[in-house]
This record gives C-alpha cells, structure tokens and sequence, in this order.
C-alpha cells in the first residue's frame, strides 16, 4: 500500500485538458560541489568517487526518547542545510527522499522548510527519522504537523487547499546526522533532495503514443507468497508490495542482502530477501512498509546505488528509461474493472514496470499475484497509463478518492553508462 493522501474533493477544472509547462522540478544534491555549497554546522564532505556528508565536530548533544519504544537516549549531533532552492514549479505537493549509509549506534533526520508565494516560510517539517537497522531508533514518519496551510500526509508535503492558490515557491532540507556520544562513527549522506510538483486535479490523461518495445529481465517475487508472515511489519506479505518490488528492482541490478543478513529469517521461508525488505522498509508510526521515501533509502544501502522518489510525467518517460535499461517502480490505486487481467482492486499499490510490447501494452512485475510464475503481466497501456497519472478517480461508492499522479520509485547504480546518464538527466534525477 502507498502510504495516505490528504482527502479529495472534486473541483470544476477539466479533468483530461493537458496542461501548459513542466508539472514537476527535481533536486538531489549529491556532488562534492553540491554539498559545500549548503551551510555545514558539525559537518563536513567525504570525498571520493561518491561523496559523502557525514559528522566532523559535532555541535552539541540532544536526548530522544523514541516514541515507539519508550527509550531516551543521548546522540550527538551535527547538521547541514541546504541552499534555498526556488521551484521551477510553484509546488502543491513536495516528496523529500534520501540515501545514506547508518553504522549501528548512527541515525539522520531529514527536515524540509518551503516558502509560500507570500513570502512566509512554513515550520521546519520532520520527513523522516532514519536508520538502515532497528537497534537504535525505530525509523519512522512523524504525524500531526501542519500550520493550517499545509500539512505532511506521512511521506509527503501538501498545500491544504490548492484551489485558494496556495503554493510553494521554495525549500530547504536541513539534515541532521546523530550517533552515541563519545563514537566515532558516523552515518554517511550520500544524496538527499525532493521532487516539488502541481499536477492539475484529473480523472483521466491524455494519451501517450507508443515509442519502445522493450523487456527487462526483472526477477520476479509474489508478495502473497509471504502472507502471514511477520505480521508485525503490516500484517504480513499481502501488504509488501512495496518492499516486494524494491526487492526485485535491487536483485536486477545484481544487489542482494547476505546470508548473515538474512539469518533473522525462519529456516524454510521462501524468498528471505522479500521478508527482510519488508522489515528494513518498516515504517514505525505509519504502520506499514508503503513509506516511499523509506523504500528508496533502503535500495540505496545496497553497494553503489542510488534510488529516488520522483513523479513522471507520461508513459513515454517510463518507456525512455526502461528503454536505458532501467526499470520503474509505479504507485497507482483503482477498481478491478479499471485495469484489465489484475483480478483485484487496491486504494494504492506498488509494481514495476519492466517493459512494453510491441503494441505499446505495459509488461508489469506485479507482486500482487498468487506465486512467483505468475508475477509478470501485460496490462492494456490506455488502462494502466490512466490509473497511475491521475490524481483523482472514484471508489466502488462512487465516492472521490484520490491518486498518485504519476509517482514512481527510480534505482540505478552510481556509476550508470552514458547513455542512462543522459536519460536520467534530462528527467532532472541526476
């Protein structure tokens, strides 16, 4: 499941009319460059192949008590804050993601702060607290924050009442990296930024005309092959279609977690690696393993990789990367009469897009499937283009709900080829 949005109402803008000028900006600061160009308190960047921003001095000390352990500990911490980054789109929703490496006794909390249209910032919104383990803190999204113009939904930062104007013109992330008092370990931030968008409210999209006819080779795991399994993280398997396909885009790229990983694991479970996704995926205070941004953090402690959360902005996008041979995580929610051949209907789902056919049609690694062999699917493209670039759409009460817009988890290794390179940044991940 995708983690909630803000309740949706229908509004008189003409749902399918395609809409003038770019709809999404991203920003990932990740460069040596990028990171001395933010105001560093504590830190400092490790250079490399692959810069890092990890602590040097830290600046003080702070106890947190973990809301869902009831422990208080000391950390100290350092933090750095980035430049003031001006949306090329004024923003109506902004989703932060991040990747770092967390030694046990380390942790990072990642904030955002946006500046509304009128000049006035928001308060600093917590995105995320965030370790790669579960010893030390449990990695969680943080509830009840808004100021009566926007409010975090989980993962994601959005203006309450777009209809009145309201935008966000600007941000910055501040970061904040802790470890035990007295350690010298330190976590290492390897990329960190946000996608800010404005996707007009629409119950269907114009359409996209067929340019690749492609098919990668994306291993293929069933979620429901985990059902009642480890029910503490989102009541088992039926629920992990978000790890589950993390879990599959990460082994495509030849990653995998080890035996001593994966020695927590029952003797006898099928696909271990899915039920550890699940775990290290876990969100504490959502109660699921559908946080987006956690997801993308998880694929990037594997060895040279990168991940983000970003929305798209039509197929021909998808089709461009898997074109570069790299496949797309999607988020989409509908009715079982809406998308052809799935056999169920979902308030919000995960699956990868591993290919199209020669007629255009989507070749998916749905996890929602009743083992492994059945995992891969060709869903009509006009159904599965709609399902997944609306933002609005009605439940089987008739009632309006609404959709993702287009979000979608993007993986690929550090070093890619030039010609993923070039695709990867005229999208703005890189």
């Amino acid at each position: 499941m995708a983690a909630p949005y803000p309740p949706m109402t229908a509004t008189a803008r003409t749902p399918s009319a395609p809409m003038a000028g770019p709809l999404v900006d991203n920003r990932f600061w990740s460069t040596y460059t990028d990171w001395r160009r933010g105001s560093a308190a504590g830190t400092r960047v490790a250079p490399g192949r692959r810069p890092g921003l990890v602590i040097a001095a830290p600046t003080g000390t702070t106890d947190h008590t973990d809301p869902h352990t009831g422990v208080t500990a000391s950390w100290e911490y350092a933090t750095w804050t980035s430049p003031l980054h001006r949306c090329a789109v004024p923003a109506t929703e902004i989703i932060a993601s991040w990747n770092a490496l967390t030694p046990a006794g380390t942790w990072v909390q990642i904030e955002l702060r946006g500046r509304y249209s009128d000049g006035t910032d928001t308060p600093w919104y917590v995105m995320g607290r965030w370790a790669s383990g579960d010893e030390d803190i449990r990695r969680t999204s943080v509830d009840d924050q808004g100021d009566g113009r926007s409010t975090v939904w989980t993962d994601t930062l959005a203006v309450d009442e777009p209809a009145d104007g309201v935008r966000i013109t600007a941000y910055r992330l501040r970061i904040t990296l802790h470890r035990a008092p007295g350690s010298r370990r330190t976590p290492v931030v390897h990329r960190a930024g946000a996608t800010a968008s404005d996707i007009p409210d629409r119950f269907t999209v114009p359409a996209a005309p067929s340019a690749v006819a492609r098919e990668l080779a994306v291993p293929r795991y069933s979620q429901n092959t985990h059902v009642g399994q480890y029910p503490e993280y989102d009541n088992g398997g039926e629920a992990w279609c978000s790890p589950t396909s993390s879990q599959m885009v990460i082994e495509y790229w030849g990653r995998r977690p080890t035996a001593a990983d994966l020695a927590w694991v029952e003797p006898g479970i099928a696909d271990p690696q899915v039920c550890h996704a699940a775990r290290y995926t876990y969100d504490h205070q959502y109660e699921g393993c559908g946080n987006w941004p956690f997801n993308a953090a998880y694929a990037a402690t594997y060895r040279d990789m990168n991940a983000v959360v970003t929305r798209l902005g039509s197929l021909t996008d998808v089709e461009r990367l898997v074109g570069a041979g790299i496949p797309v995580i999607t988020s989409q929610s509908f009715l079982e009469e809406e998308l052809t051949g799935a056999g169920y209907g979902t308030s919000g789902h995960l699956m990868t897009v591993i290919g199209f056919t020669a007629e255009g049609d989507v070749i998916a690694n749905d996890p929602a499937s009743p083992d492994n062999d059945a995992v891969r699917r060709v869903y009509r493209r006009r159904e599965w283009e709609n399902i997944w670039l609306r933002t609005k759409r009605y439940d089987a009460n008739g009632q309006v709900r609404s959709g993702t817009g287009g979000v979608c988890y993007v993986y690929w290794p550090t070093h890619p080829t030039p010609g993923r390179q070039r695709v990867l940044r005229s999208l703005g991940l890189v």
